[in-house]
């Protein structure tokens, strides 16, 4: 990054002088101009810094220091198989919820398999047996069902199963009631109290091997100290399994470390992330295990932004509206759960001072369909360029084609280089597998 260089999300995407005749600036991915790259691939576009992706990587490492651990990153968040290829080439394990995860990761880079835990409330047989094929490290088990239903397949193919359960410690995370896991009323996981029972189950059956402790409070979440009671339950639960014989090698800390969406320096990333070090490490510490963490959000979320351009502005009796060819299909958080997301303009004045209240919103046939409602924005006129900042996780990850739209290009860039890593769909490709019947 130059000395005149403006930081927006460092060290990915910064604003530079637009160029000697401009007094503006223009934002850009890491060497590249995100006009250029827009103009280039069209709109909407989702972008992603490698450098970003790195970076973040290193701050995880750093923090966990010489305390064993594997940063077994959360697919769901971004599945883009050179996404997942960058993690895996970054010496990264992964987080799956799903046999078509297990299989990107697996088609991304199969030896990527042994660092694997399968986590997800809805495990088939059939994905349990991709899995032990694969020879995957853990499946992160959420019931008594499943338990059975593994110990099926496991001896119907004669080979072990690596387990742990995942248990629920009825901790709150204080974070959005849709992303929430860890409470009593939540789905997922095992009671803490019923977790021995289960265990000695599983201690059983020739065909299980009890080897870790999983626990996942939810997503989002910016205080560490519910990282550290869910810790602190996970450890007596531990101590309580070895007294009985169990060799727990392992525990799953799962994720959930959130990013400020307003935005942050690298150093106060950094500072956050040895918090949350601290506050796993603590309480299990003298018990000699390796720590897996399910990073996801936190990675990729400032690695990302999807690029729109205004078509329209609109006033309904004193109501302003800029509306943009992305919509809710694009990036759903938004709507989902009202996610707060920093919009700035590609292309900046500096010697203007005007800012306009508006809504942004897309196209679709939605109410819904916004991403910022009564947003202070910089004079934005039609044709314009926008930035919506931190789109990086849960963004193409839950894009989808209502109202028929084609998804969205991805571009990954790395340094003066930009891949196209996803091309946009086209209508043929959103019909190729419907058929005709009459």
């Amino acid at each position: 990054m130059t000395a005149a260089a403006t930081p927006v999300r460092p060290p990915g995407f910064f604003y530079r002088p637009a160029g000697k005749r401009s007094s503006g600036e223009a934002l850009h991915c890491e060497d590249l101009s995100i006009r250029d790259l827009a103009q280039r691939y069209g709109t909407p576009l989702y972008v992603y810094s490698a450098a970003t992706i790195r970076s973040r990587l290193r701050s995880f490492h750093l923090a966990f220091g010489k305390a064993p651990h594997t940063l077994c990153y959360s697919v769901k968040a971004n599945s883009n198989l050179s996404v997942l290829r960058l993690m895996a080439k970054a010496g990264c394990g992964f987080d799956v919820v799903s046999g078509g995860e297990l299989e990107r990761v697996l088609l991304a880079d199969r030896r990527a398999a042994k660092k694997v835990v399968f986590s997800g409330v809805g495990k088939t047989p059939d994905e349990m047996i991709l899995a032990l094929k694969a020879g995957i490290l853990l499946f992160n088990v959420e019931s008594e069902s499943e338990l059975e239903a593994l110990a099926q397949c496991a001896s119907r193919m004669k080979k072990s199963a690596p387990v742990a359960l995942r248990v629920n410690p009825d901790v709150s995370a204080e974070t959005h009631p849709y992303i929430s896991t860890g409470l009593h009323q939540h789905k997922f996981g095992v009671p803490v109290r019923e977790a021995p029972a289960l265990y000695q189950r599983a201690g059983q059956n020739r065909w299980l091997r009890s080897r870790g402790v999983s626990v996942h409070i939810g997503s989002q979440i910016t205080d560490v100290k519910p990282f550290t009671a869910s810790m602190e339950r996970v450890a007596d639960l531990i101590q309580g399994l070895r007294k009985n014989g169990l060799e727990i090698r392992y525990v799953d800390a799962g994720g959930g470390l959130g990013i400020n969406y307003q935005g942050s320096s690298e150093a106060e990333f950094d500072a956050q992330v040895r918090d949350y070090a601290e506050a796993l490490l603590t309480p299990l510490r003298r018990l000699r295990l390796h720590l897996l963490l399910e990073p996801g959000r936190s990675i990729v979320g400032p690695a990302g932004v999807l690029v729109t351009r205004a078509v329209y502005r609109k006033t309904n009796n004193g109501k302003n509206f800029l509306i943009v060819d992305a919509a809710m299909n694009d990036l759903l958080r938004p709507s989902l759960y009202n996610a707060y997301h920093k919009i700035v303009p590609v292309s900046q004045r500096l010697d203007s001072q005007s800012e306009d209240l508006m809504d942004i919103v897309g196209p679709v046939c939605e109410t819904g369909d916004f991403f910022a409602r009564d947003r202070k924005m910089p004079a934005v006129g039609e044709g314009d360029l926008l930035a919506i900042l931190d789109a990086g996780a849960y963004g193409m990850a839950l894009a989808s084609n209502y109202n028929t739209r084609g998804r969205p290009a991805e571009i990954l860039v790395e340094g003066k280089s930009a891949k196209l890593v996803r091309r946009r769909e086209s209508f043929r490709d959103m019909v190729r597998n419907e058929l005709r019947t009459h």
